[in-house]
C-alpha cells in the first residue's frame, strides 16, 4: 500500500512537474529518494533509476508523473502522518541529484493528514524488496 484511501502519500506542485520533464528530456528513467537529513537536509533527491540502488527497507511512498518516489523506513515512521508535496525553489540542488546545475532545486513541503481523509492514517506500507 502506497497512499491513503483517496489521499495520496506525495504530491507535486507544477513546478515540480515541469523540472520532472525538463530532467526526463536528458535522463529518461529517474527516481526520487527523500533525503535522510545529513548533507542535504530534507531535500528529495532525484537520481538516474539505473545509478541508484533501492534499499530492501526503503519505502515506496507513491509516484508523482510516473516517477517513484522512496524513503527510508525509519524516516516513514516518523513522518508516517505526513503528505509530502514536492515543490521546486530558486538555488542548486543537492550534489549528486538530476536537479543540480539548473538553478533551481525539489524542495519538500508537507502537510499532517487532519483526519477528513478517507483513512485517517493506513498500515505502514511494507518495504520494497530487491527481486
Amino acid at each position: 500500500m502506497t497512499e491513503t484511501s483517496g489521499e495520496p502519500r506525495v504530491l507535486a506542485t507544477d513546478a515540480a512537474i515541469a523540472l520532472i520533464r525538463e530532467i526526463r528530456r536528458d535522463h529518461p528513467d529517474i527516481l526520487f529518494h527523500q533525503s535522510g537529513g545529513c548533507c542535504d537536509g530534507s531535500s528529495p533527491m532525484c537520481y538516474p533509476a539505473d545509478d541508484y540502488i533501492v534499499g530492501d527497507n526503503d519505502v515506496k511512498l507513491g509516484e508523482i508523473d510516473g516517477v517513484p518516489v522512496y524513503i527510508s523506513a525509519s524516516q516513514y515512521e516518523v513522518w508516517k502522518h505526513t503528505q509530502l508535496i514536492i515543490d521546486v525553489v530558486p538555488g542548486r540542488g543537492g550534489m549528486f541529484s538530476l536537479d543540480n546545475g539548473r538553478e533551481k532545486r525539489f524542495l519538500t513541503r508537507s502537510r499532517l493528514f487532519g483526519g477528513g481523509e478517507r483513512c485517517v492514517v493506513p498500515p505502514r506500507p511494507l518495504p520494497r524488496r530487491a527481486t
